[in-house]
């Protein structure tokens, strides 16, 4: 069964669509992090390291319901076998069989939260989900130019035609408790989703950090995202946010856990 973690009314199920070997070695990924950074990242969160040192990287999707309601998804994974992340991710990914572990139809998904464009978190939006928005910010879909080139034609257009595409402007108030956070920087619209209750909260990072090496060391950047200084901003000022608050916990795609709380700010 799929992990979950239920704050107030509302229960977040991780998806984990997939896991495999990143295409690169971590240490171009991450070209600041130390050896003493990687050692106690490697502490926390042994998952994510093979035996021979490489990054192994799980691909989640994150599921919100209040009791037998309707389902915000945030993110939408790989995708299947000719998906647009086929090149480099361990396609075909399993989210349909995740969801049905979990019990949630995906008729049932009436809005889907794709966190930014990347082909790993829009794996299987648009058909899987017909009953579905799928929001996006302006400011990313202001910059396709730095996505995968088929992105227009394979899933924009065809969301455009259904109605299926809910574009958005910074933060924005989803359902009671749930809010989209614009937090760019790994993207120009990259987003994050906040959900809120009277004595914790839970954020739904996307990439606004990718490894544990990145709460070892917030101030870390990763060489895939598009404006490091914007995405370091977005990232400490978040955790120092949710870190202040009392209990918060993140909801991550690529860490070897998929519940992880909120460090104590440094």
């Amino acid at each position: 069964m799929p992990l979950t973690h239920t704050i107030g009314s509302i229960t977040v199920t991780a998806l984990v669509d997939g896991a495999g070997p990143f295409f690169q070695p971590r240490e171009e990924a991450f070209p600041g992090a130390t050896g003493g950074q990687w050692r106690e990242a490697d502490r926390r969160d042994p998952d994510t390291v093979t035996p021979d040192g490489r990054w192994w990287l799980p691909f989640r999707c994150f599921a919100l319901r209040t009791g037998d309601g309707p389902v915000t998804l945030v993110d939408a994974g790989i995708g299947p076998a000719d998906s647009l992340a086929a090149g480099w991710a361990p396609v075909p990914g399993r989210l349909p069989a995740e969801l049905a572990a979990a019990g949630i139809d995906p008729a049932d998904v009436r809005t889907v939260v794709l966190t930014h464009l990347h082909s790993d978190h829009v794996g299987w939006a648009g058909d899987l989900f017909p009953n579905a928005d799928h929001l996006v910010q302006r400011a990313e879909l202001a910059a396709l130019d730095r996505f995968h080139p088929e992105l227009p034609a394979r899933l924009l257009g065809p969301l455009r035609a259904a109605g299926q595409l809910r574009v958005v402007d910074g933060d924005t108030d989803l359902t009671p408790g749930v809010r989209v956070l614009s937090t760019p920087g790994h993207t120009p619209g990259h987003q994050s989703v906040l959900v809120d209750s009277a004595d914790e909260r839970l954020l739904v990072t996307g990439d606004l950090l990718v490894h544990t090496v990145q709460l070892v060391d917030p101030t870390l950047a990763y060489a895939h995202e598009e404006d490091p200084a914007a995405a370091r901003g977005s990232r400490t000022a978040l955790l120092r946010e949710l870190a202040r608050h009392g209990r918060a916990v993140l909801a991550t795609p690529h860490l070897g856990a998929p519940f992880t709380e909120v460090p104590a700010p440094r």
